[in-house]
Formats: structure tokens, sequence, C-alpha cells
């Protein structure tokens, strides 16, 4: 079995666009996604070993350390046969009905001698 790690992200415009909305109506929207999105791990809880909300980004090079905005908003762990197999998992999560919304799925490869 291969590892994968899947990031889950929109545009940054999206997130600024969401925030705008009333907090009642986000509250309801982010409470149906919440139910899909439990009902589809429920169906693939045998790939997905861990999910994780990711929160403000820090942003590190070699002029210093500054805050930063990127889209990514949560990541997980995935084991699946290969990347195909871990791609087709996710052609029908409920992220993907946020407009602008992707997913991104890569290989993980453990760094031997680290």
């Amino acid at each position: 079995m291969k590892h994968f790690s899947v990031l889950y992200s929109m545009p940054v415009a999206g997130l600024d666009e969401w925030m705008k909305k009333s907090p009642d109506e986000r509250k309801a929207a982010e409470a149906s996604l919440k139910g899909e999105w439990d009902a589809w791990l429920k169906e693939h809880s045998g790939a997905v070993q861990n999910t994780i909300g990711l929160g403000k980004t820090k942003r590190v090079t070699a002029k210093g350390i500054e805050d930063a905005k990127n889209g990514i908003m949560l990541s997980s762990y995935v084991e699946a046969e290969s990347s195909e197999a871990a791609a087709e998992l996710f052609k029908d999560h409920p992220h993907l009905k946020i407009p602008g919304a992707v997913i991104e799925i890569m290989e993980a490869n453990p760094l031997g001698g680290m």
C-alpha cells in the first residue's frame, strides 16, 4: 500500500468572499457540508488515515519570517494502491462543491536517513 498527502484548497479570494457572508449563512452551509463530509469519510474510512484543519500561515524565507495567506484549508493522509486509486476516492468529495475548490494528491515518499 502506498501513502499520499492530500491538500484541500480554494482560491484566497473565495475564502475572503466566504467570510463576508453572515455568520448564520456560513453556519448553515458549513453544517450541510459537514454532514456530507462525515458521510463521505465513513464510506472511505479504510483509506483515510487522518484529516486535519490548517490554520494561519507563517512563511519562512532566507529574508525572515512573515505572515502569509494561501488557499490550503485541510490536509489528509491516505493509503491507496496507486495515485490513480487515491484520486478516484476524491472524485465526488463534498469539498468540490465549494466554488473554485480543488483537491491535490501527492505520493508521500519517506526520505532515507531522516
